[in-house]
C-alpha cells in the first residue's frame, strides 16, 4: 500500500526562508544566499518524507512566495508595468510583482479559498503573451532526483490558474478569462515535456476550484484542458488533486471522466461526503488518493476511524490502487511536534504537526498492507480517549452561557445613524477623520525587550516601563503627524491573536509552531484544546495608559472572535460556532471593561470574516449567521457615545457587503488600494451603507511610499459614491510590518490627502 503527501510547509522550524528573504530584500545577503537556504530547506524535507516511508513525494511545492506567482512566472504572465523583457523571470521581477517597488504597485493579494494562506491575483486580458518563463519545476525534480529522491511535480492545474485570477486594469471586466486557456496549454506541454525527459514518472495538477460551484462551461473547460494535454501526458502518471471541500457530485463525473488522468485525489476530512460518490462512481482501473490525515489541522489523527475508511475504500478501488494521503498540503500545519520543549506530555500527545502526519500516513498504508504498528495504534488509542474525557477541556459554565446566547441576535439598541450623531458630539472630529489600523513597526530593539521578558532576563516593571516608552513615542509621532484618532501601537503583541489567546483559559501555544501566511509572513497560531474564558481583563491597562498621554481619541484595540478561531487551530471535537460564541462572550467582557476605563473608541478586528466562508454556497447562510452575530455579542452593551470599530483585510467582500452591514459596527475599515479598489464597486451599483467606513488608501505589504496626491485621488474616488460624513482616511491594515522610514513619510501624506481634501471640500460648499 502506497502512501503520499500533497504538499509538505515552505518554512523550518526556526524560520530560516522568512530571515533569508528579508535579509534578501533588506539588501544585506546575495540571490545566492537566499538560493542556498531554499536548496536546503527543501533538501531537508525531502529527505525527511523519504525516510519516513513516503512513496509519492511532491517537489515543486515550495516557493518565495506562492505557488500562484510561481505559475505567473512559469507561464510568463508578468503585467507590463513591471518592465519584465523576456528570458527567464528572476527574484527582481518576481518580488516586484509580489511587494511592488518604488515605482510601481504589487499586484492584488487575496487568501487561497478559505486559509489564512495568501496568493497573488494574477491579471489577465486579451493581449498577454504568454512564455515559458520559469523553469522552476523541472529544476526542483531534477535537485530531488540528484539526492536520489524520485518525486511528484506539483504544478497548479491550468484551469484552477485561470478560475483563481481576474481581468487586468482597463481590460473590459466582461472579459473571459478562460479564454486564455487555448494560449496557456502549449506552456504547460513544455514543462510537462522537460519533466518526462527528466526522468519524471509521475506528475500532480492541483484543480482546487473542482471543489466550487462552478457552471457548466467553467466544468467544460477542465474536459477540453485535460482532451487537449493527453497526448503530451502519454507515459506519465497523472494525479489531478483536489482539496478543503466536497466535490459536487457533477464536478466528480468531470473530474473522474478526465483524459489521460490516472488518478484522483479527494480531501475525506472536510469533504466526507464525497465518500459517497466514490463508493458509487469511482472509475474502474484509476488511483484513489484518500486524504484521510487532514492537513488543516494539528490533532492527531484517529487512526482507527481513518483506518476503517480506508478499508471500506478497498473493496471499491482495489488495494492496488489506493493510496493513503494527506488531506491537502501540510503547508497549513506546524512543521515538527519535536520542536515544542514547553507543551505536556498529555498535551503532545493529542497533536501531531507536519513530520507526524507523514508518520501517520505511512502507518496506515502500512497497516492496510498487513504490517500494522500495534504499539503504535495503541498509543494513538489512548490519545484519543484522554482528550475527550480530560478536565482541562470542559468548563460547564462556559458551555452554557454559550448555550444561552441562542434566544437573543444581540443588537444595539439604537440604529447606527442615531449612535454616529452621539458620537460625533463627543468625539468632535474632522471632517475625512484620520486614523491607522494597531499596530505600529515591531523594532529590533522592541523585540528584544520581549524576548527577554518572556527569559526573565528583566523584570516585570523594567518590561512594563519599556513598553509604556514605546507607546509614549507612538502617541507623540501620531501627534506630531495631526492623525485624529491614535492607536498605542501594540508594542506589547508579537502577534495579536497568539497575545489574546495567551490571555484566555482554554488555550495553549507553541514555541516553534510557524506557518507561513505569505512571502515572509510567518503566524504561529494558537491551539484551542478547550472551553474558552477571560480570567481577567487583557488590554485595559495598556490602552488607559495611552489615553492619558494624549487628549486625542485612542483606540482600544482588540481581535473579534470570529478571526481568533479562524487565526488558531480550532478544536475539532465540537461545532465551530459553539467555540466563537465561547471567545465573543470572554471578548464581550474586555469591551465592557475598557468602557468603563473611559476608551470611548474600540477596534474589534474581524479580518479573518471572509476568510471562514464555507466554498459552497449552500453552506455559507449558516456560517455568516453565527459569525455576524458572535461579533454584535461583544459590543451589544457599550452606550450609544463609545464608537465600535472593526477592520478587515485582503479578501473579497463584495458578495457579503450585506452581512457586514448586519454587524452593526459603527465604522468599518477596510482593504481597498491593492485590488484595484473593488470594494467602491458595491456602492457603485447601490450598496446603500450607513455607518462609517475607511476604504484603505494605501497598501501596507509593499515597502512603496504612496504620493499626497495619489492617496487624494484615492480618496476623491471614494467621495463619488460614499457620503462625506461617513468617509475614514486609513492604510489598508496595520503597520507592523513596515519600517519607520516607510511608515512616516505614508502617513504623513496620508494626512496631508485629507486636509488637503477638506479644504476642497470647505471650498465648494
Amino acid at each position: 500500500m502506497a502512501s503520499h503527501v500533497v504538499g509538505y510547509p515552505r518554512m523550518g522550524p526556526n524560520r530560516e526562508l522568512k530571515f533569508a528573504l528579508e535579509s534578501f530584500w533588506d539588501g544585506k545577503s546575495s540571490a545566492e544566499d537566499l538560493q542556498k537556504v531554499a536548496a536546503e530547506l527543501r533538501s531537508s524535507t525531502w529527505k525527511q518524507m523519504a525516510d519516513a516511508g513516503i512513496k509519492y513525494i511532491p517537489s515543486n511545492t515550495f516557493s518565495y512566495y506562492d505557488q500562484v506567482i510561481d505559475t505567473t512566472a512559469m507561464l510568463g504572465a508578468v503585467p507590463p508595468r513591471y518592465n519584465w523583457n523576456g528570458g527567464e523571470i528572476g527574484f527582481h521581477v518576481y518580488f516586484s510583482m509580489a511587494r511592488g517597488n518604488a515605482s510601481v504597485p504589487a499586484m492584488e493579494m487575496t487568501k487561497w479559498f478559505d486559509t489564512n494562506y495568501h496568493f497573488i491575483v494574477p491579471e489577465l486580458g486579451p493581449d498577454v503573451k504568454f512564455s515559458y518563463a520559469s523553469h522552476k519545476a523541472v529544476t526542483e525534480y531534477k535537485e530531488a532526483k540528484a539526492l536520489g529522491i524520485d518525486t511528484v511535480p506539483v504544478l497548479i492545474g491550468p484551469v484552477s490558474y485561470l478560475l483563481l485570477s481576474k481581468p487586468a486594469k482597463g481590460v473590459e471586466k466582461t472579459f473571459s478569462l478562460l479564454s486564455s486557456l487555448g494560449k496557456i496549454l502549449p506552456i504547460y506541454r513544455e514543462v510537462i515535456a522537460e519533466l518526462k525527459e527528466a526522468g519524471a514518472t509521475w506528475i500532480q495538477f492541483d484543480e482546487p476550484t473542482l471543489v466550487m460551484d462552478l457552471e457548466s462551461y467553467e466544468l467544460e473547460a477542465f474536459t477540453e484542458a485535460y482532451a487537449e494535454l493527453e497526448s503530451s501526458l502519454s507515459g506519465l502518471n497523472v494525479l489531478v488533486e483536489t482539496y478543503f471541500a466536497d466535490v459536487p457530485a457533477e464536478a466528480f463525473k468531470v473530474l473522474t471522466s478526465l483524459k489521460g488522468v490516472t488518478g484522483f485525489g479527494f480531501d475525506l476530512v472536510r469533504g466526507a461526503q464525497t465518500l459517497e460518490l466514490i463508493k458509487i462512481g469511482f472509475p474502474a482501473g484509476k488511483y484513489l488518493f484518500a486524504g484521510v490525515v487532514d492537513g488543516r489541522n494539528i490533532w492527531a489523527n484517529d487512526l482507527a476511524a481513518s483506518l476503517s475508511i480506508l478499508e471500506a475504500l478497498i473493496s471499491v478501488v482495489g488495494k492496488d490502487k489506493l493510496v493513503v494521503s494527506t488531506s491537502c498540503s501540510l503547508m497549513h500545519t506546524s512543521v515538527d511536534l519535536v520542536n515544542e520543549t514547553k507543551l505536556d506530555k498529555e498535551m503532545k500527545s493529542w497533536l501531531a504537526f507536519a513530520a507526524q502526519k507523514i508518520v501517520e500516513v505511512d502507518a496506515l498504508a502500512k497497516a492496510l498492507s498487513g504490517q500494522k504498528d500495534q504499539a503504535f495504534f495503541s498509543a494513538n488509542a489512548a490519545a484519543q480517549a484522554s482528550r475527550k474525557c480530560s478536565p482541562r477541556v470542559t468548563n460547564e459554565a462556559v458551555q452554557k452561557a454559550a448555550a444561552d446566547l441562542m434566544g437573543s441576535d444581540h443588537r444595539r439598541l439604537t440604529n447606527v445613524s442615531a449612535r454616529l450623531d452621539a458620537q460625533q458630539k463627543k468625539l468632535d472630529l474632522p471632517v475625512l477623520p484620520t486614523t491607522t489600523l494597531g499596530s505600529f513597526p515591531q523594532t529590533i530593539e522592541l523585540r528584544r525587550v520581549r524576548r527577554e521578558y518572556k527569559a526573565k532576563k528583566i523584570t516585570e516593571d523594567e518590561y512594563t516601563n519599556a513598553i509604556k516608552e514605546e507607546i509614549r513615542k507612538v502617541v507623540k509621532l501620531q501627534e506630531e503627524l495631526d492623525i485624529d484618532v491614535l492607536v498605542h501601537g501594540e508594542p506589547e503583541r508579537n502577534d495579536m491573536v497568539e497575545y489574546f489567546g495567551e490571555q484566555l483559559s482554554g488555550f495553549v501555544f507553541t514555541v516553534n509552531g510557524w506557518v507561513q501566511s505569505y512571502g515572509s509572513r510567518c503566524v504561529k497560531p494558537p491551539i484551542i484544546f478547550g472551553d474558552v474564558s477571560r480570567p481577567s481583563p487583557m488590554t485595559v491597562s495598556w490602552s488607559a495608559t495611552a489615553q492619558t498621554m494624549t487628549a486625542r481619541p485612542m483606540k482600544g484595540m482588540l481581535t473579534g472572535p470570529v478571526t481568533i478561531l479562524n487565526w488558531s487551530f480550532a478544536r475539532n471535537d465540537q461545532p465551530r460556532f459553539e467555540t466563537c460564541y465561547q471567545i465573543a462572550l470572554a471578548i464581550k467582557d474586555e469591551v465592557e471593561d475598557l468602557e468603563k476605563a473611559g476608551i470611548n473608541v474600540i477596534q474589534i478586528d474581524e479580518a479573518a470574516l471572509r476568510e471562514g466562508l464555507p466554498l459552497r454556497k449552500s453552506e455559507q447562510a449558516f456560517y455568516l449567521d453565527w459569525a455576524v452575530h458572535s461579533f454584535r455579542i461583544t459590543n451589544c452593551s457599550v452606550q450609544d457615545t463609545t464608537q465600535i470599530h472593526t477592520h478587515m483585510c485582503y479578501s473579497n467582500f463584495n458578495d457579503i457587503i450585506h452581512s457586514i452591514i448586519d454587524m452593526d459596527a459603527d465604522v468599518i475599515s477596510i482593504e481597498n488600494s491593492r485590488s484595484d479598489e473593488k470594494l467602491l464597486s458595491v456602492f457603485r451599483e447601490g450598496v446603500k451603507y450607513g455607518a462609517g467606513i475607511g476604504p484603505g488608501v494605501y497598501d501596507i505589504h509593499s515597502p512603496r511610499i504612496p504620493s499626497t496626491e495619489e492617496i487624494a485621488d484615492r480618496v476623491s474616488k471614494m467621495l463619488a459614491v460614499l457620503e462625506t460624513k461617513i468617509l475614514w482616511v486609513n492604510p489598508d491594515c496595520g503597520l507592523k510590518t513596515r519600517k519607520y522610514s516607510e511608515v512616516k513619510p505614508a502617513l504623513k501624506n496620508m494626512v496631508a490627502a485629507a486636509k488637503l481634501l477638506r479644504t476642497q471640500l470647505a471650498s465648494a460648499r
